[in-house]
Order: structure tokens, then sequence, then C-alpha cells
């Protein structure tokens, strides 16, 4: 073994190597790992810009303006959801808005709200209808609710309880019907969202869910329908601040 190193070593120029690596330089292996960390180091610096972007209003001394009790809807009423039940955001800020989801309480308007207003329930909507047709509206669109199961379809949506049982078809009443319709182009118009089946969804259309309403007696036709001649009426007056109720 001595002898094949001595060989090898007198082998070599008494100069040295002829390949002298620049001085200072460096060489290709480090500039693509280096390359490679740059890059992955760029990624980590957008993602995090964007969720920097997404929660701005965790800075201290910076907060969007919000009045107690605004309203997105002018038909509705304000009462608020537990703080527990839904997420702050920006929306369409942040998370753009493209879908409405269509839920049914399986329980009483009243009973709904109470839900809704418990913090051990870790989600609610946006707004509940009634059989009557009165509209409640609980946390804001621009907020993110705990509604269906799916985070992605969260933060892109808006969500509407309707009083009633899915096995009960006298519960879906013409009141409701009209009332959420009008509701429901509002939203769209809002935000742009097209209205059809593929952006006006059931709570059981939602990927991972086990849910099941708003059911087989739902009427989608007929719903859409009353959306689409929403839309084409004159304009609701602007929202405006809605004095806290409270449940019976």
């Amino acid at each position: 073994m001595g002898n094949n190193g001595s060989a090898r070593a007198s082998a070599k120029p008494s100069g040295g190597s002829s390949r002298k690596k620049p001085s200072g330089g460096v060489g290709r292996r480090a500039l693509l790992v280096g390359g490679g960390a740059m890059v992955a180091a760029g990624a980590a610096a957008v993602l995090a810009r964007d969720e920097l972007k997404r929660a701005w209003w965790r800075v201290p001394g910076v907060e969007k303006p919000r009045k107690p009790g605004e309203l997105d809807y002018a038909g509705a009423t304000w009462v608020a959801a537990s703080e527990a039940n839904w997420r702050r955001a920006d929306r369409p800020d942040d998370f753009r808005i493209d879908r409405v989801i269509v839920h049914v309480t399986q329980g009483s308007f009243d009973s709904a709200v109470r839900v809704f207003q418990n913090p051990a329930h870790r989600a609610a909507t946006h707004y509940i209808v009634g059989q009557d047709g009165r509209v409640v509206q609980m946390i804001r669109e621009l907020d993110v609710a705990y509604q269906a199961g799916n985070r992605s379809y969260n933060e892109r949506a808006v969500g509407i309880e309707h009083e009633g049982f899915v096995d009960r078809p006298k519960d879906l009443t013409k009141a409701m019907y009209e009332s959420s319709a009008r509701l429901t182009a509002s939203i769209c118009a809002r935000y742009d969202i097209p209205v059809d089946r593929e952006h006006i969804i059931g709570h059981v259309e939602v990927p991972g869910t086990d849910h099941t309403d708003p059911g087989p007696h739902w009427d989608w036709d007929r719903y859409l329908k009353l959306v689409r001649r929403a839309a084409t009426a004159p304009p609701s007056p602007t929202p405006s601040a809605s004095a806290p109720a409270k449940a019976e």
C-alpha cells in the first residue's frame, strides 16, 4: 500500500496539480446548492409574506375599522355568534369569496341562534333564515365561519342556515325560499359569484363532510330561479348598523 502511494505521489508534477481552484471563487456545486437554498428561501419568504398579508390585522395598532352590529345585508338583524365559532379575516382581500353554502339547521330558528352563540359548539354560519322569512346575521361576510368541515371551503364561502329538518318538506316554506333567494342574490352580486349549482351548493356537497343537508326535499331548480329573479329586482337599501337582537 505504501509503495502504491509513493508511485502516485511521484507521478504528480513537482509544481502541484495543473488544475488550480480559482482564488476566492465559488465552485459549481456550491452554486447549485447555494442556488437551491436561495430558491427555497425565496419561496419561504413568499409564503411568509402571504401569511402576513392575511394576518395583517394582528399587527399591533393595525385593525380594520368595524362597527358593532354592522350588517352586510340590509334585510337582516344582527345577533353576534361566539368568537369561538369563526375566525377573523379580511375577505375578499385575503380569501376570494366564490361560493354560497346552503344548510338546514335540524332544529328551530332560536335553537340555532343559541347554538351559534355557544363557544363550545365550534361551528356557525354567517346567516340563519327562518320559516317566516326573517334573517339574522351572526358573522360578518369578511370573516371565516366554521361551517362546512373543510378549511378551503370555509375560507371561500358565505354560509346560510335554514330553519327546519331535512326529512320534513313542509319546513321549507315559500317565505323561507324567497327570503333566502334575495339574500343569496345580494351575496352573489357583491362578490361576482355566478348563479349556478357549481357556486351555490349544499353542505352535503362539500368534500370531506358527513352532513346531508339541505336534504332531498330542497328544491334546487325553484331556488335558483328565485335567486335569478331577485338578482334582476331593484337594489336593496345600503346595509346599515342594526341594534343587536336576542334569541327568544
